[in-house]
């Protein structure tokens, strides 16, 4: 098919430029974004806004005589949302030299370096130490086939993922592009059409929390089925997820679900080429109500109807176009409609180098 699987957010592949043993690659986008929840009589936000995102990407690697090869990665990235560009940092004292009064200025970057991965690998073994791209997330079957991965231009906040729920979302150790990452340690084994990961994090600190990730996946002919699991000693993320897909071509489906440490979340998926350079794909998402018990505890409330819920229990659906315009470049449109009765469309351009 047209379409490009993502699999996962940190494994996006773009074309290169090789200077002996250091590559630089990446890709821009940019376009409209209408989300309906903006008002700027209520957040000082329009409902339409630009978003935008340009990303380098740094792989440097080395081989032994022995053909042990050892790399690293690292990225660049400036990003636009809301209208805001780049990423807050935090705040510096004004001209009275003082913070926490009212003339401290906050401090945005148009561009942000995140933190490195370094990996060794023989044949097909692999470790990876630093920022990590973790089980879960390099589980196949939780992303749109779609080049953001999501819907639209820069994802649509990921309602599609079924493993985002209530007010949980990403909670599971993944590769970070703007921030320093988990700083963790994983292994990956592939051979054939198996893939098996087992990724480990802990964060330091007042209360400490360690999370241990595992992820099996197998493709045969035309199909992929995976699972994934991860246990951490933080509230709400444990998980499990497994996924199903099927590439016919010219056609693909999957059905993916998950546990999210009590709220189920279940998603279908199918997308479909069109002509010589377009693909249609559509989504469907339906998420569980949080237990009264849960909510007691201190967890975040997802339910319909209840005073200062979130509101994210029920259906989220969406559609997205993609247009190959040849050359590495693409147009991207998409509509999303999320459990919370959040709509949003974006429509860009997307370029890869």
């Amino acid at each position: 098919m047209k379409k490009v699987l993502f699999a996962t957010t940190a494994l996006i592949a773009t074309a290169s430029v090789a200077a002996a043993d250091v590559r630089i690659s990446g890709y821009g986008r940019f376009g409209l974004d209408y989300n309906d929840a903006n008002d700027r009589a209520v957040n000082g936000v329009s409902k339409t806004t630009i978003t935008s995102r340009l990303r380098l990407q740094f792989d440097m690697s080395a081989e032994t005589d022995a053909g042990v090869a050892f790399d690293a990665r690292f990225r660049a990235q400036a990003e636009s949302r809301d209208n805001t560009v780049g990423t807050t940092t935090g705040v510096t004292a004004g001209a009275d030299g003082i913070f926490g009064t009212a003339d401290d200025v906050t401090v945005r970057h148009g561009a942000t370096f995140n933190g490195a991965r370094f990996g060794v690998s023989y044949q097909g073994f692999r470790v990876n130490v630093g920022n990590i791209i973790g089980a879960v997330e390099n589980m196949p079957g939780t992303y749109l086939e779609t080049r953001t991965a999501g819907i639209g231009i820069d994802g649509a906040s990921f309602y599609s993922h079924v493993g985002n729920v209530n007010d949980e979302f990403f909670n599971w150790d993944a590769y970070s592009s703007a921030g320093v990452g988990v700083n963790g340690i994983e292994a990956i084994y592939s051979t054939g059409g198996f893939t098996g990961h087992l990724s480990y994090s802990t964060r330091n600190g007042a209360v400490a929390s360690d999370r241990i990730g595992v992820m099996l996946s197998y493709n045969f002919g035309d199909w992929t089925v995976a699972a994934a699991h991860q246990s951490s000693d933080a509230m709400w993320e444990d998980k499990t997820l497994v996924s199903v897909a099927w590439d016919g071509g010219q056609f693909g489906a999957r059905v993916a679900y998950a546990d999210n440490d009590g709220i189920s979340k279940f998603g279908i998926y199918g997308n479909m080429d069109i002509g010589s350079a377009s693909n249609l794909l559509v989504f469907y998402t339906d998420e569980e109500a949080v237990s009264a018990a849960d909510v007691l505890a201190g967890r975040g409330d997802n339910r319909d109807a209840i005073a200062g819920s979130n509101m994210n229990e029920g259906g989220s659906y969406g559609i997205h176009y993609s247009y190959d315009l040849g050359g590495g470049a693409s147009f991207e449109a998409g509509y999303r409609r999320a459990s919370n009765d959040n709509d949003t469309f974006q429509a860009g351009v997307y370029f890869s180098f």
